[in-house]
């Protein structure tokens, strides 16, 4: 016999129970108290009860192992060891839904079914749940499958992570065999406290639970409050209607939304006695009006036909049953095709997928490209070549695809990552959620830290956009961030759209960057982690120039780097592994002999000799932005590009801040001026315009076109 703990043999050492009696008897009280918390909302025994005899379980489990159930409460909290997300067929056809957007839409829909029925029908309508679609398959009483919908017929089997969903039921007791639909979702309020917490926040519920169903390590699933909604049965002895489905799957241990309404419709005559339509519509526009009250997300209400034999003679289409339909709250703006997917490399070697969609205009603008960050995004979505989708823009700024709405009809599997790069061949290497090109010598790697480095932002050289930039990496002019400084601009010439006074532009807009400040030169290089707050740290930090940070990556002195607030162990250590780059050191010094700034010290010395030789001359300019929190929007005419007038708040004491928030002290409101100065106007914010500014400065406006000329 095993001993326990305490030493005790088969006999429970805490009861006169066999082992596996009482650990039936645990698993039993259990399942109960997890039906009460998470479907009835009504728990009968407290937190701590319900801990004491969970631990107790789970320590018998680890004793007796021999014992231990397939539907155990234990497999609630998930494991650590990894697991495959392997595509498994379904036995049942898991289609999208065709959609109306409208109250005739649905009454067109209703007449149509209605007469290819063959006898008198209902309708019941559920609120569209705006989550994950998920499959329960059951056999003998026991969860066995859990299937996300995939392509309609090919799924991926997520079982270990939904059996640590409190609303799942793992066995059942009054049935064999079950196939269940329903809809996996993370409640708003919980939503909210996470994203909050997120490093890169998501855009949706939807997409934040559908992400965590598909995590690799199930214990990483149970830390998300998941639940579900139960809304499709298919029993071995079927019911006669949809609602007397619910009804059963309800008994069984399911959660089932009961908000759902049941109409008798003569949609030949909507207005007959009898007929429900104007409480249909009065239900309709209810759901709409109170969506924004209720806990969870929806889109809309799915109506399908309440009989469930008229639904087999009504059959499928190859994209969705005919005894079904979804009206949709919001009109068809914003939904488009996928014509296909392409793989861009950025300057970090980053591989970003990038759907080509059919044009669609979205807030004034014509998408045509949205991006699709990485392979388990796109595994998320169940995304295809072909699919019709639903398209956003975050933020007003960043097209984004927010669900699949319908399947490619060929059914097309989920589009994958390439192996290889598309740029150089070289293999792809998946780190984290990401995959990467790790070549160095890879022509979009170096074509991207080109461009990055001229960009607006960053040396914003005038007059070498990304075209630009192209044409002299094709002809072989500009191969590294150094050879901007050197290059031959002459060779230009001839070339198409390259005038005398175009190459002429491009030297003095390359002579211009020379004036750009340490802080920004840092960012421009392209380190990763070393964006513009990182480089203020680094700055104020005791690391004003190169050579102190070259010693430092020398030194391998992480340490000095972790000690400045806002920069952590991971980061330092990043940062100097860069600066150790072999590529990199020969660009920094060829940049210097170009006579790019290389410290602060050097920027100061710059900014006095500007001075126009009063009593500035020589000495620091006065720091009359101390303590100031500065934004920018808006053009100007003294300042092109307006970070320009950034620098002038930074080299006077002041903080550059790319957003309006609480902590925001003024804002430079320039012409066309948008949505930040309202934020600005909003919280109070100090607004100064251009002329106001200029003064601050103690410059002239006439001083400041004078210099530009």
């Amino acid at each position: 016999m095993k001993n326990s703990q305490g030493g005790a043999d088969a006999a429970d050492r805490n009861s006169n129970r066999h082992p596996k009696e009482e650990m039936d008897r645990l698993a039993g009280l259990l399942r109960r108290y997890q039906h009460e918390y998470y479907v009835l909302s009504a728990p009968s025994v407290s937190d701590e009860e319900y801990d004491r005899l969970f631990e107790r379980l789970k320590y018998l489990e680890s004793e007796y192992p021999e014992y231990a159930r397939p539907d155990s409460p234990s497999q609630r909290v998930g494991s650590d060891l990894m697991h495959e997300l392997p595509e498994v067929e379904h036995s049942i056809p898991v289609l999208s839904l065709d959609k109306a957007y409208t109250d005739e839409g649905v009454l067109s829909w209703m007449e149509k079914t209605a007469g290819a029925a063959g006898e008198p029908v209902t309708f019941l309508a559920e609120e569209k749940i705006d989550g994950v679609s998920i499959v329960l398959y059951y056999e003998d009483g026991v969860l066995q499958r859990a299937v996300t919908r995939g392509n309609g017929y090919v799924g991926n089997d997520v079982t270990p992570n939904v059996k640590t969903i409190g609303a799942v039921p793992l066995s059942l007791h009054k049935v064999s065999d079950l196939t269940v639909r329903g809809e996996i979702y993370l409640p708003k309020d919980r939503f909210q406290d996470i994203n909050s917490r997120m490093p890169e926040p998501f855009a949706n519920p939807r997409n934040l639970a559908s992400g965590t169903l598909r995590r690799v390590r199930s214990v990483e699933t149970a830390r998300v409050p998941l639940t579900m909604f139960a809304y499709e049965g298919i029993f071995p002895d079927q019911e006669e209607t949809h609602d007397r489905v619910l009804t059963r799957l309800e008994e069984l241990g399911f959660r089932v939304n009961p908000r759902f309404r049941l109409f008798r419709i003569d949609p030949a005559d909507p207005s007959a006695s009898g007929s429900d339509w104007e409480e249909f519509k009065a239900f309709l526009k209810q759901e709409n009006e109170e969506r924004d009250s209720l806990t969870y997300e929806i889109d809309g209400l799915v109506i399908k036909v309440n009989e469930l034999a008229p639904r087999e003679r009504l059959g499928y289409t190859s994209h969705h049953p005919r005894w079904a339909v979804a009206y949709k709250f919001e009109s068809p703006q914003g939904i488009t095709r996928v014509r296909d997917i392409e793989v861009q490399i950025g300057r970090t070697g980053r591989a970003t997928p990038v759907a080509r969609v059919e044009p669609v205009s979205i807030g004034g603008s014509t998408i045509t490209n949205v991006t699709l960050h990485n392979q388990e995004y796109i595994s998320a979505l169940e995304l295809s070549i072909g699919d019709q989708v639903a398209v956003s823009r975050r933020g007003d700024v960043i097209p984004a695809v927010e669900r699949v709405i319908e399947k490619d009809a060929g059914s097309p599997p989920v589009w994958k990552m390439p192996e290889n790069c598309p740029s150089c061949g070289r293999k792809l290497q998946q780190k984290g959620a990401h995959h990467f090109c790790v070549n160095p010598d890879c022509p979009a790697i170096r074509f991207g830290r080109l461009r990055f480095f001229a960009a607006k932002g960053q040396m914003d050289i005038d007059n070498l956009g990304p075209e630009t930039v192209n044409t002299l990496f094709e002809m072989g002019l500009v191969e590294d961030i150094a050879d901007f400084y050197r290059a031959d601009y002459s060779q230009l010439l001839g070339q198409e759209g390259f005038g005398p006074k175009k190459v002429e532009l491009i030297k003095r807009g390359v002579e211009k960057s020379k004036q750009r400040s340490f802080r920004t030169v840092l960012t421009a290089l392209g380190i990763s982690d070393l964006g513009e707050n990182v480089a203020d740290l680094l700055i104020s930090g005791g690391f004003s120039s190169m050579e102190g940070l070259l010693e430092a990556a020398d030194r391998d002195d992480r340490d000095a780097l972790s000690a400045i607030a806002g920069i952590g162990p991971k980061m330092a250590e990043g940062i100097l592994s860069s600066l150790r780059d072999r590529r990199l050191r020969e660009q920094i010094s060829a940049l210097a002999e170009a006579g790019i700034s290389m410290s602060a010290e050097e920027d100061r010395r710059k900014a006095a000799g500007e001075a126009s030789g009063g009593e500035e001359s020589g000495q620091d300019l006065p720091r009359i932005f101390e303590g100031q929190t500065w934004c920018v929007t808006g053009s100007f005419e003294s300042f092109t590009p307006r970070e320009e007038a950034m620098e002038e708040v930074k080299k006077r004491g002041g903080r550059v801040v790319s957003s309006v928030t609480g902590k925001t002290t003024h804002l430079l409101a320039g012409s066309g001026a948008g949505s930040k100065l309202e934020k600005a106007r909003s919280l109070g914010v100090s607004v100064v315009d251009e002329a106001e500014f200029l003064r601050l400065l103690g410059r002239g406006e006439s001083e400041n076109k004078a210099e530009r000329q």
